[in-house]
This record gives structure tokens, C-alpha cells and sequence, in this order.
């Protein structure tokens, strides 16, 4: 493993777009966990979401992981360049004569995702406590860590997403080609999530259509992007102003997209090895 960490780093230690979108992304992580002590205008009025609940316990999990898991496609950028480069030039075919193998040029780029996915948890996790104990009305140890689960979750969903990057730079190689591929992916994943919703609430009115979107069961909540998304819902609904509204939150742990999650992840792994076998490099 040492190994192939030092082989990680020298390898990105001299090329300039990693080490500079690796430190953009953490300083615009940090900085994105302090928004609510900033005045926001939108739609000609202001809201601090300090104020509207975004720091108290329990929620503040959610608030966080949701805010900051919208920043994964920017780390998800360094994934893609790191290996895209690779082939492009030529790195991977001069390290197998050099006598890497396909499994370990793998556990080095499982590594690198590992390691990010690592940092970037732990930062979410130290700062999301700092501001909870700074900001929030209660903090006893019920309260503070009732839903300390969500950090779990962004753990996965990160690890998941760059999973799958990494499986199609490896079936694409080149960084443009990835990127095209993951939009393509992503309109055909919503296409089939919003055929599928349709078919389900067909004719269906108010309370009935809230019952079936609950409580059935949906195939797009298994697709890969779907089953991230559900592991960490959108905390608006939890703002004091919408609950002021009588806007209800209800949820319920996403074990069926958390397992997904994991699936997807080992069939990307895997994926991404089977390819380098297979393909004549």
C-alpha cells in the first residue's frame, strides 16, 4: 500500500491542475460549511439560515452533507484528470512494462478516492461539530449526535460517485469523453426515473399520489445516481420558515439506496479491473 501511495503522489505531485483544484476544493468546502453566517438576497429578501436552523442539532448533519455533497462533481474533476492523464500520456502502458500490474494500477487509483473521500469526510465531520456546539440551541449528547449517521452517508455517496468516475475514465479515457458520457448517463437515468414516477402516480390524486410516491417501491432509486441522492434528502423542508409554513419533514433511513450504493461501488471496482484486462493497452 505504501507503495502505491507514493506512486500516487509522485505521479500527481508534478501535475499542476491536481494540486490546484485539490486545494480549491477544500478551501470552497470550508467555506461553503460557513454560508449560513452570511446574509443571502434572494428574491429581493434576506434570509440567514443561522437564524432559520441551519447550525442546530440534530439537523445540522443534514444541512451540511446535502450543501457540501453538491461540490462532488469538483473533486470529481481531479478523479477524472488524474486518471484520464494516465492514458492520454501514456503513463499507464510505461508503469505495466515498469511492472505495475492492472490490480495494483487499480488499488492506487482506489486509494487516491479513498484517501479524499477520507479528508473530506473528516473535515465535513470536525467543522459541522464546531459550528453545531458554536450555533445550535442544544447541545446535549442526544441531540448532537441523533444524526450523526448522514456523515456515514456522505462517506458512501462520495466513495460511490467516484467510483463510477473512475470506472468510466477507464472505459472512456479521455477527460472529455468521461464528462460527455456522465450527462448522457445522467439525462438517461432521469428520463427513466420520471417514465417510472409517471407510471406509478397515473391517475392518481393528492393524498393517494404522496402514498404511492412513499411508500412503493422504485426501480430508479437503485440506479446509481438515484440511490446517492436518497442518501442524504434535501434539508429545506427543515428551515424554521418552512416549518412555520406547515411543511411536515418526514424520513425514513434509505437502507435499499445505502446497499445500492455499495453494490455499484463494488461493481465499478471491478468494472474498471475487468477493463484493463480485456482491453490491449
Amino acid at each position: 500500500m505504501l507503495k502505491l501511495l507514493k506512486l500516487e503522489y509522485y505521479k500527481n505531485l508534478n501535475y499542476r491542475p491536481f494540486k490546484v483544484f485539490t486545494i480549491l476544493y477544500f478551501a470552497i468546502l470550508i467555506a461553503l460549511l460557513f454560508i449560513g453566517l452570511v446574509d443571502l438576497d434572494v428574491f429581493g429578501g434576506t434570509i440567514n439560515l443561522k437564524q432559520q436552523g441551519i447550525y442546530n442539532f440534530p439537523e445540522i448533519w443534514n444541512f451540511t452533507t446535502w450543501i457540501v455533497a453538491l461540490l462532488k462533481i469538483f473533486l470529481g474533476l481531479i478523479i477524472v484528470f488524474s486518471i484520464s492523464q494516465e492514458f492520454t500520456n501514456r503513463m499507464f502502458k510505461q508503469n505495466t512494462i515498469d511492472g505495475l500490474s492492472r490490480k495494483e494500477f487499480i488499488g492506487s487509483k482506489l486509494l487516491t478516492i479513498t484517501i479524499f473521500t477520507v479528508v473530506s469526510t473528516l473535515i465535513v465531520f470536525l467543522i459541522t461539530l464546531f459550528l453545531g456546539h458554536q450555533y445550535s440551541k442544544v447541545t446535549d449528547s442526544e441531540s448532537v449526535f441523533k444524526e450523526v449517521f448522514f456523515i456515514g452517508n456522505y462517506f458512501v455517496k462520495l466513495f460511490t460517485f467516484f467510483c463510477f468516475l473512475m470506472f468510466l475514465s477507464v472505459l472512456l479515457r479521455k477527460s472529455m469523453f468521461v464528462f460527455l458520457g456522465f450527462f448522457v448517463y445522467w439525462v438517461i437515468e432521469s428520463i427513466f426515473t420520471v417514465v417510472e414516477t409517471y407510471q406509478k402516480v397515473k391517475g392518481l390524486q393528492g393524498p393517494e399520489r404522496m402514498k404511492v410516491m412513499k411508500d412503493d417501491f422504485f426501480i430508479s432509486h437503485l440506479l446509481p445516481l438515484d440511490s446517492m441522492s436518497n442518501l442524504i434528502p434535501n434539508p429545506m423542508m427543515r428551515l424554521d420558515m418552512a416549518k412555520m409554513m406547515g411543511v411536515k419533514y418526514e424520513f425514513t433511513y434509505p437502507t435499499e439506496s445505502l446497499i445500492a450504493c455499495i453494490v455499484w461501488s463494488a461493481i465499478f471496482v471491478f468494472g474498471s479491473y475487468w477493463i484493463l484486462k480485456k482491453r490491449d493497452w
